[in-house]
């Protein structure tokens, strides 16, 4: 496993729409391995393939409670291989969402309070999940990044527009 560099806004390849995995092989695995590594160093509870650059509908979750410095981390990966939301609730929920690829940046944004997801697991079994609180909330901030969608799409145009300005002239700031 390695750590892979985390694409930042205004990276124009967050904006790119993903393309769907043909079957989850050795290197499918490897690469989720890989997110995984990243996505706990960061440290975040999902990552989209494309936040390291690589245009593949694979996205790794796990949004178990962190345990104290004392005691063993809890983990409960998941690994979504061309996910597809199948249902989603009428009752909405609020939650701060921040993303890795928008650091120390965080909004309110209101989704659908549960959902249903369909995807291909680890093994390349297909497999259904309902979820609600905080994981139906990450895995549709994570399947948007698959649409080439930010959570800041979903704010007003005027809060947009500021988190767009700020992270051009950090980019700009970077190259100079």
């Amino acid at each position: 496993m390695s750590l892979q560099p985390i694409l930042l806004l205004p990276d124009n390849r967050l904006r790119l729409i993903s393309d769907p995995v043909r079957a989850v092989d050795d290197g499918v695995r490897t690469l989720m391995d890989d997110m995984l590594e990243t996505m706990y160093d960061a440290p975040g509870i999902g990552l989209a393939a494309i936040q390291i650059a690589v245009s593949k509908r694979v996205v790794v979750i796990d949004v178990a409670k962190r345990e104290g410095e004392e005691q063993e981390e809890v983990k409960n990966p998941i690994y979504l291989v061309n996910p597809e939301i199948v249902r989603v609730s009428d009752e909405i929920s609020t939650y701060e969402e921040g993303c890795l690829s928008i650091p120390d940046y965080y909004a309110e944004v209101a989704r659908p309070a549960k959902v249903r997801v369909r995807y291909l697991d680890r093994a390349g079994t297909m497999q259904e999940m309902d979820a609600d609180g905080v994981l139906a909330t990450c895995i549709q901030h994570e399947l948007d990044h698959l649409d080439g969608v930010l959570f800041i799409d979903h704010l007003s145009r005027l809060k947009r527009d500021r988190v767009l300005k700020r992270f051009n002239k950090d980019a700009k700031r970077r190259l100079d």
